[in-house]
C-alpha cells in the first residue's frame, strides 16, 4: 500500500519508521520541499521517497502529521480527496504558546474533516508522545494500544488493519464526535495512557 505523510516532525518520523519497516511504500513530504527530505529518505531505505505535499496527498492513505496551526497552509491547493482516507494524528494546540484552539464545541477531527472535504477521516496515533509512539509496539508480551475513531466504517477497517500490521493493537472508540472526544488532547481521558493489550 502507498502511504502519504504530510509533515516529518517527531510524530511523522515515528510513523514513517513503522510504515517502512512493515513494507509499505511511503511518500514523505513537508512544507520545505522534497530536497529537504532527501537524506531522511535515503536513511529509511527504498521504501521511502521524498515528494511534494501534492504528490503525498494522492496516496491511498494520507497522514496529516503537521502542527495544528499549520494545517490550513499544508492543505491549501491540494487535489480533491475523492474518498481517500486521511489519518489525523494532530492535537489542537502547539508551539510556541501551546494555547488550545477554539473548536466551537466540536472535536478536532470534526474540524479537520471540514478541512479535507471528500476525504474519509480517521483519528488515530494522537494519544502517545513521539518517543513512545516510535518505540517497538510489542512490549511485555503485549501490543501497545492505538485508539482510533471515525465516521466511515470501511475507512476504519482499513486503518484498523494498518495499525494491526504495524504491530499495534487497534481499539475503535466509535465516531469522530464520540470517540474523538475520548482521545482528544487536551480534555479526553485517554491521551498519554500507554496501554498494552495482552
Amino acid at each position: 500500500m502507498t502511504i502519504g505523510i504530510i509533515g516529518t516532525g517527531a510524530i511523522g518520523q515515528a510513523l514513517i519508521k513503522h510504515l517502512v519497516r512493515a513494507g509499505h511504500r511511503v511518500l514523505l513530504s513537508n512544507s520545505r520541499g522534497p530536497e529537504s527530505l532527501a537524506d531522511l529518505a535515503r536513511a529509511l531505505g527504498p521504501g521511502a521517497r521524498a515528494v511534494t505535499v501534492r504528490e503525498a496527498a494522492t496516496a491511498d492513505i494520507v497522514f496529516l502529521a503537521v502542527p495544528w496551526k499549520h494545517l490550513p497552509a499544508a492543505l491549501k491547493g491540494l487535489p480533491a480527496w475523492d474518498g481517500r482516507i486521511v489519518v489525523d494524528p494532530t492535537n489542537p494546540l502547539g508551539p510556541p504558546d501551546f494555547r488550545v484552539a477554539d473548536l466551537g464545541g466540536r472535536t478536532s477531527s470534526e474540524v479537520v474533516a471540514d478541512m479535507v472535504p471528500g476525504a474519509r477521516v480517521v483519528k488515530a496515533f494522537n494519544t502517545l508522545p513521539p518517543p513512545v509512539l516510535g518505540a517497538d509496539p510489542r512490549q511485555g508480551g503485549g501490543r501497545r494500544v492505538i485508539f482510533m475513531s471515525g465516521d466511515d466504517q470501511a475507512a476504519k477497517a482499513k486503518v484498523r488493519d494498518l495499525i494491526d500490521g504495524l504491530g499495534f493493537a487497534p481499539v475503535d472508540l466509535g465516531s469522530l464526535a464520540e470517540g474523538g472526544k475520548l482521545q482528544q488532547f487536551p480534555g479526553g481521558p485517554l491521551p498519554t495512557l500507554d496501554l498494552l493489550k495482552l
